[in-house]
């Protein structure tokens, strides 16, 4: 019986240990950077995420105060300003916030609305 029992208990573990992983593709973090789950590259993948959700959140923030600043200025004027420069000239914000690396500011007059998004490079191809 005992003989049964250590074997059961083998094969259930050799079962369990030789299951077959999909490595395929490399796990994602939640802010589409590449973990490669290497520990020699993991400053390198944390000082990427930590990048990237300095990013998301610099965008997220600016985008907030500047939306606020836009529904006091049509509160107190009846109308959405010009441009983001208004705003400051009116004295509802000290200053227009630098956009994150890479993204820049839109504003939409009609809307008055405020996105950031990616900054598109218009750089030309190099000719040999």
């Amino acid at each position: 019986m005992k003989a049964l029992s250590v074997s059961l208990a083998l094969g259930v573990a050799l079962l369990v240990g030789c299951g077959r992983k999909d490595e395929t593709q490399p796990a994602k973090s939640t802010n589409d950077t590449v973990a490669t789950g290497n520990p020699l590259t993991a400053p390198v993948d944390y000082l990427g995420a930590v990048a990237a959700a300095k990013k998301s959140s610099v965008k997220t923030i600016d985008t907030v105060y500047l939306n606020q600043a836009i529904q006091l200025f049509h509160t107190s004027e009846g109308r959405y300003p010009k441009d983001l420069n208004e705003l400051a000239a009116e004295g509802f914000i000290t200053r227009i916030p630098d956009a994150p690396y890479g993204m820049k500011i839109v504003y939409n007059a009609t809307k008055g609305e405020v996105k950031v998004v990616q900054q598109q490079t218009n750089a030309a191809p190099v000719r040999r």
